[in-house]
C-alpha cells in the first residue's frame, strides 16, 4: 500500500453505458470492486483503518469575514447568494441527468432579491486550494477542492480578461487532450457565468493519474471566479456524478475507475494550520477516537441526516436534511429553522435590520457552544469559529456563523463545523463520517 506526502504548492468506466447513470454511484463501485481482485484485497487487508495512497497539503485564503473590526456583511450576503446559486445548478444539472427532480430541489425557490453577488463577495472568505497537473506534458495549477459541485474546470487558452493573472490550461500543446465539442455554461449568483468547452484529459492530484477525466477550459469567468475574488485558477469538484453538468463521472471517481487508489475514500482536515486532503483513504494521525458514520440519503451530494442541533448541551432541532460542502464557508439553513435556532440562545435575536437579512446576532460575552449531531454522535463547533465578529465596531452583539437563506428547506453543512472535526467521504459505503480531531 503506498503512502507519500506531496508538497503543495484516466480511462473512464468502461464497464458501464450512459444508461449506467441510472445506478447509484456506490452500486457501480460494488460492480467495479467485485470485479478487480487486487482492489478488493487491498480494501479487505485494513479492516478498520484505511491510509491514503496521497495527502495534499492544503492552503487557506483568507481570513473569515472581518471587516473594520466588525462583521463584512457584504461578503456573507455574497456567499449566501453564491450558495443558492450553486445548489440550483445541481439540481437542474441532477434533472437533466437522470430525468428527476431532486428531493431537495422541491424547498429551492428563487425571489426577487436572490441572485446578487455583491464585487467585494469573498474577498474575506475561505477557500481551501491545493495543486494538479493536467494535460501531457503535465500543465500546473491550483483549483478549490469542492464536495458540494462535480466537475473540473479551468481557464482555457482564450479565456478573456475575466481569467486575468490565473494560469490557463491549453488543451492544443497536450498530446493526450480531446475535444469533446461540447459547450459548458455554469450560471452562479452575480447573473454571469463561466463558459467554455469541454475536454477529456490526463488529470494528475498527487501523483495519482485520472486518465479520460472531463473537464472544461473556460472562455469566461463568473465575476466570483476573477482573481480578486478567487486566488485558485480553477474548482475541483468531488461530489457524485449525478450533479455534473458534463454528465461526466468527476476526478475521484475516474481515479477510483483507473485503480488508482486502494480504496474508494478522501478525507480533509481544514484547520488554522496543517489542513490536508487525503485520497485513497484517510489519516490516522490526524484524528482520534473512532469514525462516527452517517448514510448518504440520496446520491447526488454528499447528503447526510443531521439528526439534531444543540445548544450548550440541550437540543434545539431534530431531523434536518443537510449536505456537507468543503466549498461553503458558513453553515446556511432554512430561514424557519435557524431562526427557531437563535431563538433557544440566549440574547440570541434576528439581526436582519441591524446586520443584514439571514444573519441574527449573539451577545459577545456569552458565545454559545452550538454542536452537530450525526450518527448519534454530537460534535461541537468551537466559539471563536462560531463567533463572526461585532455586528457593528464597538456592538455588544456578535455575528453567529450560522445564517439562513429563505430560498430553501435543507442545511449546507460548510466549513465552520468540518474545521471542527476530520471528515471522510466514502464513495463505495455512501457515507459520509466524522471523528474528533487529533
Amino acid at each position: 500500500m503506498r503512502l507519500l506526502v506531496v508538497p503543495c504548492s484516466q480511462v473512464q468506466f468502461h464497464l458501464f453505458s450512459a444508461a449506467s447513470m441510472a445506478l447509484s454511484f456506490s452500486m457501480r463501485m460494488a460492480i467495479a470492486f467485485a470485479l478487480s481482485p487486487s482492489l478488493s484485497l487491498l480494501s479487505m487487508a485494513s479492516p478498520v483503518d484505511v491510509l491514503p495512497d496521497m495527502m495534499i497539503p492544503l492552503n487557506r485564503r483568507f481570513e473569515l469575514l472581518l471587516w473594520q473590526n466588525a462583521v463584512n456583511v457584504n461578503a456573507i450576503q455574497g456567499h449566501i447568494a453564491r450558495s443558492a446559486a450553486k445548489f440550483r445548478r445541481g439540481f437542474a444539472a441532477y434533472q437533466k441527468n437522470t430525468g428527476n427532480a431532486h428531493p431537495l430541489a422541491t424547498n429551492v425557490t428563487a425571489s426577487a432579491g436572490d441572485g446578487r453577488d455583491p464585487l467585494t463577495d469573498d474577498q474575506s472568505g475561505q477557500l481551501w486550494q491545493g495543486s494538479i497537473s493536467v494535460g501531457t506534458p503535465p500543465q500546473n495549477f491550483t483549483v478549490d477542492f469542492d464536495t458540494g459541485s462535480s466537475d473540473l474546470f479551468l481557464p482555457g487558452p482564450s479565456c478573456d480578461s475575466s481569467c486575468q493573472r490565473h494560469r490557463a490550461y491549453d488543451p492544443s500543446i497536450s498530446s493526450t487532450s480531446e475535444d469533446l465539442e461540447r459547450p459548458f455554461s455554469l450560471a452562479y449568483g452575480d447573473g454571469s457565468a463561466v463558459v467554455g468547452q469541454q475536454y477529456t484529459d490526463v488529470v494528475r492530484v498527487a501523483g495519482l493519474t485520472a486518465r479520460g477525466s472531463t473537464l472544461g477550459a473556460a472562455t469566461t469567468y463568473s465575476i466570483g471566479f476573477q482573481i480578486q475574488n478567487f486566488p485558485p485558477d480553477g474548482l475541483m469538484g468531488m461530489a457524485f456524478p449525478a450533479i455534473s453538468d458534463y454528465n461526466a463521472d468527476p476526478v475521484f471517481q475516474v481515479l477510483v475507475a483507473n485503480e488508482q487508489v486502494n480504496s474508494p475514500i478522501f478525507g480533509f482536515k481544514l484547520a488554522q494550520s496543517g489542513s490536508e486532503l487525503s485520497l485513497g483513504g484517510y489519516n490516522t494521525a490526524l484524528f482520534q477516537g473512532d469514525i462516527t458514520y452517517t448514510p448518504v440519503v440520496h446520491e447526488a451530494y454528499w447528503q447526510v441526516n443531521l439528526d439534531a442541533v444543540s445548544i450548550n448541551g440541550m437540543e434545539s432541532l431534530a431531523d434536518i436534511p443537510a449536505i456537507v460542502d468543503t466549498g461553503t464557508t458558513l453553515m446556511i439553513g432554512d430561514t424557519a429553522s435557524v431562526s427557531r435556532l437563535y431563538a433557544s440562545i440566549p440574547g440570541g435575536r434576528d439581526a436582519s435590520e441591524t446586520a443584514g437579512p439571514g444573519l441574527y446576532s449573539v451577545p459577545c460575552d456569552a458565545i454559545p457552544t452550538v454542536s452537530l449531531t450525526f450518527g448519534g454522535k454530537a460534535f461541537d463547533i468551537s466559539t471563536e469559529l462560531f463567533n463572526l465578529g461585532p455586528v457593528s465596531p464597538g456592538s455588544p452583539d456578535c455575528v453567529g456563523g450560522i445564517v439562513s437563506s429563505d430560498t430553501q428547506e435543507f442545511w449546507v453543512v460548510g466549513d465552520l463545523f468540518l474545521q471542527n472535526v476530520y471528515a471522510v467521504f466514502d464513495v463505495q459505503m455512501s457515507r459520509v463520517g466524522f471523528a474528533d480531531l487529533a
